[in-house]
C-alpha cells in the first residue's frame, strides 16, 4: 500500500498537481504511474496478464514485479492462456530455475491455473473481460481521494470480485490482491484528487 500523505504534503501537492506520492522518482514506476495506473483495461489478455502479475506480487512490492515484467512475458509465452495450460512438470522445472521470475512452486502453478481458469470461463461462453467489470457495473469507479489515508484496501467489489475469481478456479486471488488489480486497470480510479492522472483517467471513463 502506498504511503500517507500528511497535511503539509497534501497542501503542497494541490498546489502544484503533484503525481501520486506512491511512484516516488524511479523512473520506471513514474511511467507505469502516468501512463498504465488507473486507466481502464478492457482487453481480456492484458487484463488476465496483469491479474497474473499482481499474484506474483503477494509478499512482495509491485515495483518488483514490474522490473521482472519483460521477463514474465518470456517465460510466460506473453500470457497465452491456451499454451499455458499444456505446461509440463518439466516446464515447471524450467520457470522455477528462472532468476527472472519469481522462484516460488505456488506462484508459479497459480498462473497454469489462472489458465485453466480463464479458457474455462470462455468455453461456458463468458468473456474475461466482461465478468471482471461486471464487479463494477461496466464502468470505473471514480474516487476523489485527498490522503491515501483515506484509500482501503478491500472493498465489496473486491470481495465479491475475489469470490467469484476462486469459485471460477484462479489463485492468489484474494481480496487485496484483487483490489490492486482494479485500481490499476482503472475498474476504480484511486489516484489523488489532485494528481494531473485522476481527471485524464475520469476522462477515459
Amino acid at each position: 500500500m502506498p504511503a500517507s500523505s500528511t497535511p503539509n504534503e497534501i497542501s503542497s501537492a494541490l498546489d502544484t498537481n503533484a503525481r501520486c506520492s506512491w511512484c516516488g522518482d524511479d523512473p520506471l514506476y513514474v511511467h507505469y504511474h502516468d501512463t498504465v495506473w488507473g486507466r481502464p483495461e478492457y482487453n481480456s489478455l492484458a487484463l488476465f496478464e496483469k491479474l497474473c502479475l499482481d499474484g506474483q506480487q503477494a509478499g512482495l512490492s509491485w515495483i518488483t514485479i514490474l522490473r521482472k515484467q519483460e521477463t514474465y512475458r518470456a517465460a510466460y509465452d506473453h500470457f497465452n492462456p491456451e499454451k499455458i495450460v499444456q505446461y509440463s512438470d518439466a516446464k515447471v522445472a524450467e520457470l522455477l530455475a528462472n532468476p527472472g521470475i519469481v522462484r516460488n512452486k505456488l506462484k508459479v502453478r497459480s498462473i497454469i491455473k489462472n489458465a485453466r481458469g480463464f479458457l474455462d470461463l470462455q468455453e461456458k461462453g463468458i468473456e474475461f473481460s466482461q465478468f471482471l467489470w461486471s464487479f463494477v457495473g461496466n464502468s470505473p469507479i471514480q474516487n476523489s481521494w485527498r490522503s491515501f489515508d483515506e484509500v482501503p484496501v478491500t472493498t465489496p467489489e473486491s470481495e465479491a470480485m475475489s469470490k467469484a475469481l476462486k469459485r471460477a478456479g484462479f489463485t492468489f486471488v484474494g481480496p487485496t490482491i484483487v483490489y490492486a488489480f482494479m485500481q490499476a486497470t482503472g475498474m476504480v480510479n484511486d489516484h489523488m484528487i489532485y494528481c494531473p492522472q485522476h481527471a485524464q483517467c475520469r476522462s477515459l471513463d
